[in-house]
């Protein structure tokens, strides 16, 4: 999205196209980069017309969990996303949270995490991505610490972000529809379509973002369908699901 702006002007037009057909819209992500509110504000600059409770995060599941198991953590994520986890006791931190942190995988603090884990805190991923999309490549996401933590500490991580059932699940519990009644446009073809499609969703894949060649292949059941872009998927859509 970043520094592709003809694009996100063109996806607004579609998501209006939706939103006029009485198709309920939700964005859902797995960034920990920024808060909530952060993301809101940047996509409304993009032109995007939505609300901050039509976006669903990684962050709000992972937020979730910890008042759930009243987790005190150790929070592994940019100070950008902190704002997300306002009003969380990280006081004597008995549980290591990761989330996409460059500047803190550093040996000192995974050393630290280990310990942690090691002395019985529970590592809970906000995700497991393997690399993202950046203005200047593809870069290492947070999955590669995460199995690295596991790894060492011989222990599994609890994942709270896509590709999780519990995900796209509650990213649906407030627009009234089942996963069946359900359609992902992704660029992901694990996390976001494999994901969708595992908690009984449709997944459409699209060929930019992230998206490789043959990316579509790397996943049992393949995409529903695999488009150039994201208002061709609409367009599938529009046509030939409502």
């Amino acid at each position: 999205m970043e520094g592709q702006q003809p694009e996100p002007y063109y996806m607004t037009e579609k998501s209006i196209r939706l939103r006029k057909s009485s198709v309920a819209v939700k964005f859902v992500t797995n960034t920990t980069k920024e808060s909530k509110r952060n993301l809101l504000e940047r996509l409304q600059r993009l032109n995007f017309d939505l609300q901050e409770k039509e976006i669903f995060t990684s962050l709000s599941a992972a937020r979730s969990l910890l008042e759930q198991k009243q987790h005190r953590p150790l929070l592994l994520v940019e100070h950008s996303a902190l704002e997300d986890f306002t009003g969380i006791d990280t006081s004597e931190p008995n549980a290591v949270v990761v989330g996409l942190a460059p500047d803190h995988f550093d040996y000192q603090t995974l050393n630290k995490a280990f310990r942690m884990i090691l002395e019985g805190a529970p590592l809970i991923a906000i995700h497991k991505a393997r690399y993202y999309k950046r203005k200047d490549g593809l870069a290492l996401g947070p999955g590669p610490f995460v199995t690295g933590l596991e790894y060492a500490a011989d222990c599994k991580a609890t994942v709270v972000g896509k590709p999780e059932r519990t995900f796209f699940t509650q990213a649906l519990s407030d627009l009234g529809c089942s996963p069946s009644e359900a359609v992902m446009i992704g660029d992901d073809a694990r996390d976001d379509v494999g994901g969708a499609q595992n908690a009984g969703m449709l997944g459409i894949l699209v060929r930019t973002g992230k998206y490789r060649k043959g990316d579509e292949s790397k996943i049992n059941p393949p995409p529903h369908l695999t488009c150039d872009n994201f208002p061709d998927a609409v367009e599938y859509i529009m046509k030939n699901l409502l």
